[in-house]
């Protein structure tokens, strides 16, 4: 293989290829992937098993009883809140029921409410309510109302509610996606920038760099490891998308995914930004050492920036509109895991989403040419590189 023969661009296309491959053919990659997908599984079913709504268990007894709890189940459905209906014989079966844990409350007679220890606060409300409109219907009808009367007196219509603010109705479900993409573009980002810098230590390390730089250019070789490696993650971030999206649709946590599907797509999007941006530091760090045991010391500016600018998109996703989200939204290394969860939410304007993009490509656009320089000077060399070193040399 040589770089006239090939042609500049067959030449990377065909080392992306073999990163590609070599990269996906590796038995760590398939166990990583599978137990980040089980991990994601898990925690949407789990979520899906205890995050929904609340529902008690109503022990009702006596002659008035049923017709309350009836009431209270039809209460409880406008509020989300769901009442289970068991009929039992007597007092002391309801009791028994209450210290098994089959009921939270009992309603006895229609007169008294009874509980083990501590009275569950809604539960007790709505009985209290139906109560009061049981006793208050009984006293209309013994006063002498029709029973039209009597209706138009207690069906009342409820008060309307209105936000000041507008409310996005997927807010939370937003949220919640845009919390998975900012925990999935953090494990991309930095795991496949050390990729990065291992594969280029170890070419290092194996002397096997010196044989590719007979026949590539370290500009081609760059490129070609940084579109390969970056392929693969592009593809298992993907994948992880996908299994998050199907497996919540089926539990029931996605009623329409429409809007997890966009943001599925801004994370994708942002990744491809951050990683050409971290990879080509990263390949810089692998660059300037020999050693494996070194390359910890090198990452450890990268690690920091990419550690910090996780923290500040998970607090992003809570207040999206603070002045540190905003700012971070905007630099290079930050805004991969800020800027979607703010566009995500709603709170990023149109101007901040484009200055965001125009930031990201015109500093990678800047920093590969210095980057693809210190990479091609310190490849050869033995030992710790200086980068200031390697810039002042000529040629």
């Amino acid at each position: 293989m040589s770089a006239s023969g090939a042609g500049s661009r067959g030449v990377w296309r065909i080392i992306a290829r073999r990163e590609f491959v070599e990269r996906g053919r590796d038995r760590g990659f398939a166990i990583s992937t599978a137990i980040t997908l089980l991990i994601l599984v898990g925690i949407i079913v789990i979520t899906s098993a205890v995050g929904g709504r609340t529902t008690y268990d109503l022990a009702v007894v006596g002659e008035g009883s049923r017709a309350v709890g009836e009431d209270v189940v039809a209460a409880a459905a406008l509020l989300d809140i769901g009442v289970e209906l068991h009929e039992v014989p007597d007092e002391q079966s309801a009791r028994q029921a209450l210290s098994d844990g089959a009921a939270d409350a009992a309603l006895v007679d229609a007169e008294r409410i009874v509980v083990q220890s501590q009275p569950p606060a809604e539960l007790v409300g709505l009985i209290q309510a139906a109560s009061i409109r049981e006793r208050s219907l009984a006293a209309l009808t013994e006063s002498g109302l029709t029973e039209a009367e009597v209706d138009e007196a207690l069906n009342q219509q409820q008060l309307p509610v209105e936000s000041v603010e507008t409310v996005n109705a997927r807010s939370r479900e937003n949220a919640t996606v845009a919390f998975v993409g900012v925990l999935a573009l953090y494990g991309q980002l930095f795991a496949y920038g050390y990729w990065v810098a291992a594969g280029v230590v170890e070419e290092k390390a194996s002397r096997v760099i010196e044989v590719l730089l007979a026949t590539v250019r370290p500009s081609q070789l760059l490129r070609g490891k940084i579109f390969g490696i970056g392929l693969l993650g592009l593809g298992q971030l993907l994948l992880i998308g996908i299994v998050g999206l199907v497996t919540s649709m089926a539990v029931g946590r996605l009623e329409f995914p429409s809007g997890a599907l966009a943001t599925v797509g801004l994370v994708l999007f942002w990744f491809v930004l951050g990683f050409f941006f971290y990879a080509t530091l990263f390949a810089v760090a692998g660059s300037i050492v020999t050693r494996q045991e070194d390359l910890q010391t090198t990452m450890t500016p990268l690690t920091l920036l990419i550690v910090a600018s996780f923290f500040v998109g998970i607090s992003a996703t809570s207040n999206p509109s603070s002045t540190l989200a905003t700012v971070a939204s905007l630099l290079p290394f930050s805004s991969p895991l800020v800027m979607p969860t703010r566009i995500a939410l709603g709170e990023a304007t149109p101007w901040e989403v484009v200055l965001s993009i125009a930031i990201s490509i015109g500093s990678t656009a800047l920093l590969i040419p210095i980057a693809t320089k210190v990479y091609s000077r310190a490849l050869l060399q033995t030992g710790r590189v200086r980068i200031r070193q390697v810039l002042r040399q000529r040629g």
